[in-house]
């Protein structure tokens, strides 16, 4: 039978865990402050690991971050993530390149799309992003994906309105079954009344 783990911190007694571990809205902090009381009562690490479903040695690395941390520490601490290819100030450089849009004449484009911010990336920076890491980055620096119609730096104004004003506006041609569809029989002949019919 192996030797109980030795519990430093003694605000809570074994009672005082229990109380917490039925207040506890994670379950797998109550099972490690149950773990915790078994432990406080004098059970074998065995014994209070298996009774609460977790190996000895996960039991005891749960009793050392008690000790240090309260129970507070028996919380599950979040993984740290993957580091960003693109620190801070390259991506707020990103995000003036999309707020300023692209230069027709250095980039050959009249608006961005992920896989031209993609290649700039690259060629700005040497950080090799795909398309869908373009997308993701884009929503993290607070850009919606609104597509509007692009419009060419040396279009002319005053030439679009003239060709409007100069336009026939287009309607469908309407077919044979459409017209005789659309006649109305009002005002037509009526037939004739049954003479035989009683008053």
């Amino acid at each position: 039978m192996s030797a109980a783990v030795k519990m430093t911190r003694n605000d809570l007694d074994a009672n005082g865990l229990r109380r917490e571990a039925s207040k506890a809205r994670d379950g797998d902090v109550a099972r490690r402050l149950l773990a915790l009381a078994l432990i406080h009562e004098g059970k074998s690490r065995a014994e209070a690991a298996e009774t609460t479903g977790m190996d000895r040695q996960t039991l005891r690395d749960w009793v050392h971050r008690y000790n240090e941390f309260g129970i507070d520490g028996l919380t599950d601490r979040k993984a740290p993530g993957r580091r960003p290819l693109l620190t801070a100030e390259q991506m707020e450089e990103v995000a003036g390149w999309v707020r300023t849009g692209p230069d027709i004449e250095t980039d050959g484009i009249v608006r961005w799309r992920r896989r031209d911010l993609a290649a700039r990336i690259s060629d700005r920076f040497g950080v090799t992003l795909a398309e869908r890491s373009v997308g993701d980055l884009l929503r993290r620096l607070g850009f919606r994906h609104l597509s509007c119609r692009p419009r060419h730096p040396r279009q002319d104004p005053q030439a679009l309105e003239a060709h409007k004003k100069t336009s026939r506006t287009w309607s469908p041609a309407r077919s044979r079954s459409m017209l005789e569809s659309g006649r109305s029989n009002c005002g037509g002949k009526t037939r004739p009344a049954s003479g035989s019919r009683e008053l």
